[in-house]
């Protein structure tokens, strides 16, 4: 795939936290429009690949270029200025917020809640029927499947061209995660362009339309997810389980 089709593309990427050299040489490139799954046992580097695409962790090594620009040196409030958005693990929603208040935040066009997109808020709406339904309440009360959808409401409240997702099925219950697997289905057909760690494999073959696996601070695969989850012996060398 050429250079040009992907919008965000890391080469030779290492980092260093402290004493500890956490990703040794990551290749990882994400093509535009599409869905890309980023998979790994726990420990292999996923997260920190993440914060450092964010620019919350520097690369001490190698370069990351989102739609042919260097922001390898940008700090994340310059990153996220390039309508880059970022959901961690730990939803770093305001826990004493009202939902609204939490979208509101986000919607750096609006002021007051009048003033946010009505057309796009209903879309979101659709998407998680819990935002409209506690939009009043505060954020910290609700469950945590209701969090989750917050975390990712807040993200796409405003167009983005990339989405980046840390684990968003953790922890949620299965009928909360078929509802995130739609939601994250129709952002994909909106053409937004996604990356996502996760654990949940069924969540995976679902949703990925590329897939690249860490193993130790590398990408130790790249390919298509279909092909992935044909291959039983693949699966079990690379992530020691059955798709």
């Amino acid at each position: 795939m050429s250079s040009t089709a992907n919008l965000l593309e890391l080469k030779g990427v290492h980092t260093h936290i402290g004493a500890y050299h956490i990703l040794h040489g990551v290749n990882l490139a994400i093509p535009k429009g599409q869905l890309t799954m980023l998979l790994g046992r726990n420990g292999a580097g996923k997260t920190t690949t993440l914060r450092t695409i964010m620019g919350l962790w520097q690369a001490s090594q190698g370069s990351i270029h989102f739609n042919g620009r260097d922001i390898t040196r940008l700090h994340t409030p310059q990153i996220a200025g390039l309508n880059i958005a970022y959901v961690p693990e730990n939803m770093g929603i305001f826990a004493d917020l009202t939902v609204k208040e939490n979208l509101l935040l986000a919607a750096r066009k609006a002021s007051n809640a009048a003033q946010m997109d009505a057309a796009r808020l209903q879309w979101i709406f659709r998407l998680f029927p819990a935002v409209e339904k506690f939009w009043n309440h505060p954020a910290g009360k609700l469950s945590g499947g209701q969090k989750q959808m917050v975390a990712v409401a807040r993200v796409i409240i405003e167009p983005r061209d990339l989405l980046i997702v840390d684990e968003p099925s953790k922890g949620l219950a299965p009928a909360i995660i078929n509802n995130m697997i739609e939601a994250f289905d129709q952002l994909k057909k909106s053409g937004v362009t996604i990356l996502l760690v996760e654990q949940n494999i069924h969540f995976a073959k679902r949703l990925g339309d590329n897939v690249a696996v860490m193993d130790n601070g590398r990408v130790v695969h790249a390919g298509s997810m279909a092909a992935l989850a044909a291959d039983e012996a693949l699966q079990q060398s690379l992530l020691g389980l059955s798709l």
